[in-house]
């Protein structure tokens, strides 16, 4: 191997173990804790969408959701429970599901204010929940 070579390989594996070093000291053990209390929580987990933290910050926690005033709740609600795709927004069934999914998104809220290192919760789309089932949300 010539010298160009060798010092150019060695420069690319700094890089490498600069960019992971830098992905693992980003990673959070304290959100994976979050997530698997939200997720052993018997009432979310029967529900068909997973309440996730993405970040916690300064007593900060950010959670996805799939509320938003950018998809309408009865799309949603739709994708979830097919038989509620085409019913109108009035529709008691849909006013049920929506009940239920402002209820269970305030049990995930109180659940993640319960621990002691969080004080606020903050709420963020969940922009690639909704990429797989083929919505693009700006």
């Amino acid at each position: 191997m010539d010298r160009f070579t060798r010092n150019y390989l060695v420069f690319l594996g700094a890089i490498l173990s600069l960019v992971v070093i830098a992905w693992l000291a980003s990673l959070n053990p304290r959100v994976w804790e979050l997530n698997d209390l939200l997720e052993k929580d018997p009432q979310l987990n029967a529900y068909p969408y997973r309440f996730q933290v993405l970040s916690v910050e300064n007593g900060l926690a950010t959670l996805t959701t799939p509320r938003s005033s950018q998809v309408p709740a009865v799309r949603f609600l739709g994708i979830i429970y097919p038989q509620l795709a085409n019913r109108q927004d009035n529709d008691p069934d849909v006013i049920e599901a929506q009940k239920t999914l402002a209820d269970l998104q305030a049990h995930a809220r109180q659940l993640t204010l319960s621990q002691p290192d969080v004080s606020r919760v903050q709420w963020q789309i969940d922009t690639a929940w909704y990429a797989k089932h083929g919505i693009i949300i700006q």
